[in-house]
């Protein structure tokens, strides 16, 4: 799919405010409304608009519903091969628990952002992801005291033709 520059500034306005008319996202980006709708369909058609979603305020919500807890863990397996990361990785998904898992390189197999109601339910959720694994070696977790920035925005480098 050719990506042109009026696609990179829809995508961009998009992850901006998603919620926006089409008749408001045109003028946004200087296009007639049906061209806007046009291209942000076939945006969609390409998987490049994975899905369209409402960000709740964290802050809000913890205060309605208790805080919980946020953290951070870094995870290292006995055993690396592609079945042991893989079969993990399948674990770790499946929780509700875990909020965002990336593999990286070096240093641990993976990182996980937990985020869990209280104390007693991160050790529930330790017991099942790390230390009913016989292959998980080393856990080590961060708590969060303070969220200082979350973005969901993809910075997008646009084309210089003119």
């Amino acid at each position: 799919m050719d990506v042109e520059d009026i696609d990179w500034l829809l995508l961009d306005a998009l992850q901006q405010d998603a919620s926006q008319s089409n008749q408001a996202l045109a003028e946004r980006v200087h296009v007639s409304p049906p061209t806007a709708l046009r291209r942000a369909r076939r945006l969609r058609e390409a998987g490049l608009i994975a899905a369209q979603v409402a960000l709740l305020d964290e802050d809000r919500i913890a205060a309605l519903q208790g805080h919980g807890l946020t953290a951070i863990a870094e995870v290292s397996l006995d055993h690396q091969g592609a079945e042991h990361l893989d079969a993990f990785e399948r674990r770790a998904v499946q929780d509700t628990a875990v909020r965002q898992c990336y593999r990286v390189a070096p240093g641990p197999d993976f990182v996980l952002l937990l985020r869990v109601p209280d104390m007693p339910a991160y050790q529930a959720l330790a017991e099942r992801l790390f230390t009913q694994d016989a292959n998980v070696r080393n856990v080590r977790v961060f708590f969060s005291v303070k969220r200082a920035k979350f973005e969901t925005r993809i910075p997008l480098a646009r084309s210089l033709r003119g």
